[in-house]
């Protein structure tokens, strides 16, 4: 491997831009970036990371970046079929070309393009030329037809890919790579195998291998054709049959040295960029972190080796792209005595709002301490409150604020209220009156971007926050709170509560023009207290249980791992996918065609090993052993250290802006993906307990809820009056498909129509169908077409809702909660069917979602307007969990069914089902 760092003197970096471009944009095709106005960035942040990346550890004196022309070249007028069999470029990519040409622009760094000529003949001809000129020349550029142009002074550098660092090819690499003896022959090479990515035909037949063997005879294209003599069979005929065309593949692959460019070197001197131009470009795409990397390694990415000096006649605005702390025009007070407190108090009692945070002692509210309070009530000044270590004295500096945090006329601000809601109950102060969660009111924006402050900060007010490790990071917090008060460890707080103030305009601003404010306001503010009062509330686990589970299913894993040795014939770690991957394809030959991972070793994923469940039993023996050591892990041995030395309870925490449908997710522990289908994942809910024998467990979800809204939303006549008519639904489904009686409907006839009805919500094609069901395609299409033809309005609803996706670039609940789909109008079919599933289900999802946090709400209301004891413990998608006391159980069923069947008024009735028991296993 040569190192560009050690070549010194005149070194040229020539970047195949278009190439570069297209690896940056496909890198994140599985998780592309967006700015906050919906500007697809992955190429931009790509290139130019790529070209810093370049510009920080190869150092070049001479730099271009090199297009390829709009519109034919040379190759297309010889050949019309030259390329014709690439796609066209997808909009965002296209959309990008221009900012990342001014992204160069900003570098100052020169840009070329030909017409007539392609980039690599733009490059071939000026490294050839700087070459003449004692230039070391590096063509940057992934593309494999560069090859032909390396020397000893010209080089390959292939930039990173699939977690592999730079490689940069020379003559020896070209050799071992391509197998010949001078890089002159790989044009013959290219030639002779054809290039399917250019569409270069080349001989049939002829691969990479035969191309190196019969270079290797014969040298040349023209070697070869003077020997036909020699070869035999098939390939000669081949190769005699294609003479015409291998030889004008090799013209068409050959790089042109002649393209009308002169090459001054003054003209590709690296010099400084234009940090102005850049701020801003960077400030429009949020690149804030790119940015930030660029300006701080100026020196690095400058040296002084570009013969240009660093500095620059005027100063750029370095406040182009974000505030900071500096340019706050804010106090901040520190108040660590009764009497300063006692002033903030005052002043506090006669606003209309005022922003908090609170400074606890680890990420989890409900083991922490509360090391201090900052408050904001006007954007020029915040305070700070630190608090005693000793948790007593600590929960009395908490009461003074209780009358404060209780005033129900005073609107109370914060980024993840539901903390600072938890921590503050733990000392024995409630939270009351209007709240405006930041957090939240970004995630109802921005459902798919991330929701953290200094992200926030970022996107919503171009402002740059204190950088911390970790605002609440355990011992180093209260270690740095306990030191005088003048050192600014409080800063990060204070900032946080000003920046809140202005943050809520500007969020509430937003909101009203999207349409959001009654979401916000009615249904996501409310349930945060809600969602605050389950997770202080806790969930009651029998240990025991757990402890007698584990090692039953322990017992049970060691007997499937001696059935898979059995059944393998040898003795291995099936734990270990190395060794199983050796004994499933080199020891039991069960896949010939079995695939390898980066590592090297054969991939035993859960795919992988599905899609070969009928070559031998041992493959589903695999799976039940992995299914049971996740099981083991995850939830049996995990679930008992999840549980509050202070209470004796779990307290999950549950995720109100994490989902872009809008649901509820939990996490520490995750109590919403515990398995529901076996038996095995379903006994670890009997562990879930009451919490005194007092209690029972009350359990209540809808039934069908998705199904009902797909009714409602779609009007679909047929679908409405089987609800309302109560029929069993995937019956009546299998009915219509069929066309029988619903008596005649077989249980297989049903469980297919089950399929095909939650299926169609998720937009699930005739292929996915066929899979999940076990049969062919065909069927799958037949009975999509049966379930259309039944359902006539909800392909008509599926086909709109795409439809007016395309034109919005996203789509809505029957709330107006946006699901965000900026892929819905790419050219990559993949890509964008993957919207238009989306644009299909978001709206059903995203309206259960709704429905059954409106049904929390109204739940709550009546709980505590009839002075019940009872508490709502656990949310799961459609299910509502509770510790019922024992003498409000007949209310609670009472409140439930009309809570939750009058939650929105729908074309069809919404049906609760309720179960009792002893447990949650039993009661659900």
């Amino acid at each position: 491997m040569h190192s560009s760092s050690t070549n010194s003197g005149k070194k040229l970096f020539l970047l195949d831009a278009f190439a570069l471009i297209y690896r940056s944009y496909y890198a994140f095709i599985k998780n592309p970036r967006f700015t906050s106005t919906g500007i697809n960035s992955s190429a931009m942040l790509g290139f130019t990371n790529t070209l810093v990346e370049v510009l920080e550890k190869e150092k070049p004196s001479h730099i271009a970046v090199v297009f390829d022309p709009v519109g034919p070249t040379f190759r297309h007028e010889m050949f019309k079929e030259y390329k014709a069999q690439r796609p066209p470029m997808p909009e965002d990519l296209r959309k990008s070309i221009p900012y990342i040409k001014s992204i160069i622009q900003g570098f100052n760094i020169p840009e070329f393009d030909v017409a007539g000529f392609e980039a690599d003949d733009v490059i071939g001809t000026l490294a050839k030329k700087a070459e003449k000129e004692g230039f070391t020349v590096y063509m940057m550029t992934p593309d494999k037809d560069y090859a032909q142009l390396v020397s000893d002074k010209i080089f390959m550098y292939k930039p990173k890919s699939n977690g592999n660092d730079v490689e940069i090819w020379g003559v020896p690499e070209i050799k071992a790579k391509f197998g010949v003896e001078h890089p002159d022959q790989i044009v013959d090479y290219l030639g002779l195998m054809g290039d399917v990515s250019d569409n270069i035909p080349g001989c049939p037949g002829v691969g990479p291998k035969s191309a190196q063997k019969l270079l290797e005879l014969y040298k040349s294209i023209d070697g070869l054709y003077e020997n036909t003599h020699e070869l035999k069979g098939k390939q000669k005929e081949r190769i005699i049959e294609s003479e015409e065309q291998v030889r004008f593949s090799k013209v068409l692959a050959k790089i042109s040295l002649d393209v009308p460019i002169d090459f001054d070197e003054e003209n590709f001197k690296l010099i400084d960029y234009d940090e102005v131009k850049l701020r801003a470009i960077f400030k429009e795409l949020e690149l804030f972190t790119l940015a930030e990397r660029v300006f701080k390694n100026q020196g690095n990415l400058f040296s002084a080796e570009s013969g240009e000096s660093a500095g620059k006649d005027t100063v750029p605005d370095k406040d182009v792209i974000l505030r900071d702390l500096k340019g706050l025009a804010c106090d901040f007070f520190v108040l660590d005595n009764q009497a300063s407190r006692a002033d903030l108090k005052a002043e506090l009692c006669v606003q209309e709002q005022f922003s908090f945070r609170t400074i606890i002692s680890d990420s989890d509210p409900n083991t922490s301490n509360l090391l201090g309070l900052a408050f904001s009530y006007q954007k020029d000044k915040s305070f700070f409150v630190p608090f005693p270590q000793n948790f007593e004295d600590a929960k009395k500096v908490a009461q003074e604020f209780k009358f404060i945090f209780e005033d129900e006329n005073i609107l109370k601000i914060a980024h993840n209220c539901k903390r600072d809601i938890l921590i503050l109950r733990w000392h024995g102060v409630d939270v009351k009156g209007p709240l405006f969660d930041t957090m939240i009111a970004h995630y109802l924006i921005q459902p798919e971007f991330k929701h953290e402050f200094a992200f926030v900060a970022h996107t919503i007010l171009d402002y740059k926050v204190i950088e911390t490790e970790d605002k609440t990071k355990g011992k180093k917090a209260q270690l740095s709170l306990m030191l005088e008060p003048e050192v600014v460890t409080h800063d990060p707080f204070c900032e946080e509560t000003v920046l809140n103030l202005e943050l809520k305009e500007v969020l509430e601003s937003r909101m009203k023009e999207n349409n959001l404010l009654d979401l916000f306001y009615n249904i996501e503010m409310p349930l945060l207290s809600i969602l605050a009062d389950m997770e202080f509330t806790g969930v009651s686990i029998d240990v025991p249980t757990l402890n007698d589970y584990a090692l039953v299913l322990n017992e049970e894993v060691d007997g499937i791992e001696k059935e898979i040795k059995d059944l393998a014939g040898v003795d291995f770690n099936v734990a270990s996918p190395k060794q199983l991957g050796e004994v499933l394809f080199e020891k039991m030959e069960l896949d010939s065609k079995a695939k390898k991972t980066k590592s090297g070793q054969f991939s035993t994923s859960e795919a992988v090993l599905s899609k070969l469940k009928g070559k031998h039993e041992i493959i589903q023996k695999i799976l039940d052993f992995r299914s049971l050591k996740k099981l083991i892990s995850t939830y049996v041995e995990a679930l008992p250290t999840y549980v509050n030395e202070k209470s004796g309870k779990i307290h999950t925490s549950f995720n109100q802006a994490e989902a872009a449908t809008g649901r509820l997710s939990s996490t520490n522990p995750n109590l919403q993906n515990i398995p529901i289908r076996t038996e095995q994942g379903r006994y670890i809910r009997k562990a879930f307990v009451p919490s005194s024998e007092n209690h029972t467990f009350l359990s209540a979800d809808y039934s069908q809820v998705e199904l009902r809204l797909m009714a409602h939303m779609s009007q679909d006549q047929n679908m409405i009056d089987a609800f309302i008519n109560s029929e069993d639904f995937h019956a009546a489904t299998a009915a219509k498909i069929y066309k029988l009686p619903i008596e005649e409907v077989s249980k297989e006839m049903r469980s297919r129509a089950k399929t095909a009805n939650f299926g169609i919500i998720y937009g699930i094609s005739a292929w996915g169908l066929a899979e999940r069901l076990d049969m062919s395609r065909t069927e799958g299409k037949e009975l999509i077409t049966g379930y259309f033809e039944s359902y006539p309005g909800v392909k008509l609803f599926m086909d709109q809702c795409v439809e007016k996706a395309r034109e919005d670039e996203f789509v809505t609940t029957l709330l107006s909660r946006r699901r965000y789909l900026k892929d819905i109008n790419s050219s990559n079919a993949i890509v964008r069917s993957v919207a238009e599933r989306n644009a299909i289900n978001a709206p059903i999802q995203g309206s259960a979602a709704d429905v059954i946090k409106i049904a929390m709400i109204n739940i709550a209301k009546r709980m505590k307007l009839e002075g019940m004891q009872s508490k709502m413990i656990i949310q799961v998608h459609d299910e509502l969990n509770f510790d019922c006391l024992l003498s409000e159980l007949d209310q609670m069923k009472a409140i439930l069914k009309e809570e939750m069947e009058n939650a929105i008024q729908l074309s069809v009735p919404l049906t609760v089902d309720m179960g009792v028991g002893e447990n949650w296993l039993q009661a659900h």
